[in-house]
């Protein structure tokens, strides 16, 4: 399928695979080493144009439009499964692509909710995958409701995780495709204030695009955010069953056993050292909020602290070099939640240099 916005040297195509019809963005050779590029939450598969554009010549390069963002078919998503959904639709890509029946390895680089729903995919077809790149990557018990390194929910019903954590003035101004930058709740102002560090701010042309990524987003129940139910515990609100940051929502979610992956693909993490989506000290967490007085009738630290997401990812990876599974954490310096975006010369030296080394169980090289 032709796509006239596209830069040079990308091909947009709908792969009609058994489960939708998946929009995805290429580059390179059909016979390369295939690396797929899975984008996070409000964004889009042309969030990753300019890398697709820089990957080596060896390689295939593929990033898919997730259900219910850009271009792919719309269909609700089941969150008591959390990031299932997602992952169940990568594989059925994967094997429309004829990948699986070839036997050939895929490697897999997931930025935002992408880096979980990547792990997510190691978990469920581990066969599958050659290497994992985890890019500023949500944490193995989702996002939200949980006070400790292991995942211990701060209430029994995971309250402050969920739909209802979005903000609803900001749902408001995506449902309409609010392109203005008056308001700190427009999306245009979100993409600036969460997704990059000040001041860094991209091209007006690839601004547009960017956030034509994620005013394409589909609001409502059955997407994002998701249907919204109220609780009893601070801070009011917990994960109903259906829709994408629900399927986050730690109730749901669990990557803890990725720890004890077999086999073992190497994995990087990539993260900037100015996130702040994914932090310990996250500005959308409700306990980091609370903390900071900007949320009434916080409970306090025993009950409610801020979620400790980049540790509880470390742990696990940890955990998983432990097990004999190589991985190494890279941090990015003063840069926000898009290192692929805000810092490209140093993303993309550290995963091509990734992709083209050979690794073994015995440790990283």
């Amino acid at each position: 399928m032709a796509d006239d916005s596209l830069p040079a040297g990308l091909t947009a195509t709908v792969i009609d695979t058994p489960r939708l019809k998946t929009r995805v963005l290429s580059r390179g050779p059909e016979r390369g080493v295939p690396v797929i590029f899975v984008h996070g939450n409000i964004s889009s598969a042309r969030h990753w144009e300019e890398t697709l554009l820089a990957l080596p010549p060896a390689y295939w390069g593929l990033a898919p439009d997730l259900r219910g963002f850009g271009h792919s078919d719309t269909k609700p998503v089941d969150a008591t499964r959390g990031l299932g959904d997602f992952a169940d639709d990568l594989y059925a890509l994967v094997e429309s692509l004829g990948l699986g029946a070839e036997g050939r390895q895929t490697h897999w680089v997931g930025w935002s909710m992408g880096g979980g729903i990547v792990m997510r995919y190691a978990l469920d077809h581990p066969e599958q995958v050659a290497s994992l790149v985890l890019v500023s990557p949500m944490g193995p018990y989702g996002f939200g409701g949980t006070k400790d390194e292991r995942g211990t929910p701060c209430w029994p019903d995971y309250a402050g995780s969920g739909a209802g954590a979005a903000n609803p003035e900001f749902v408001k101004r995506l449902a309409v495709g609010d392109r203005r930058e008056a308001s700190p709740f427009s999306p245009r102002q979100v993409l600036h204030s969460h997704f990059f560090k000040a001041p860094f701010r991209p091209t007006p042309e690839r601004e547009e695009v960017l956030l034509s990524g994620m005013l394409e987003t589909k609001v409502g129940e059955a997407n994002y955010p998701g249907e919204v139910v109220r609780s009893a515990h601070w801070p009011g609100i917990a994960p109903g069953s259906t829709g994408v940051v629900n399927a986050m929502s730690p109730k749901y979610c669990n990557l803890s056993g990725f720890a004890q992956l077999r086999p073992q693909p190497p994995v990087l993490w990539v993260r900037g050292d100015s996130d702040r989506m994914v932090s310990d000290t996250s500005t959308l967490d409700f306990g980091y909020l609370g903390q900071l007085g900007l949320v009434a009738g916080w409970p306090g630290p025993a009950v409610y602290p801020p979620q400790p997401m980049v540790s509880q990812l470390r742990v696990v990876l940890e955990a998983y070099r432990a097990q004999g599974g190589p991985y190494h954490e890279a941090v990015i310096p003063n840069c926000g939640h898009t290192p692929y975006i805000e810092k490209p010369t140093a993303f993309r030296r550290l995963i091509f240099d990734f992709l083209d080394q050979p690794y073994g169980n015995d440790g990283w090289p």
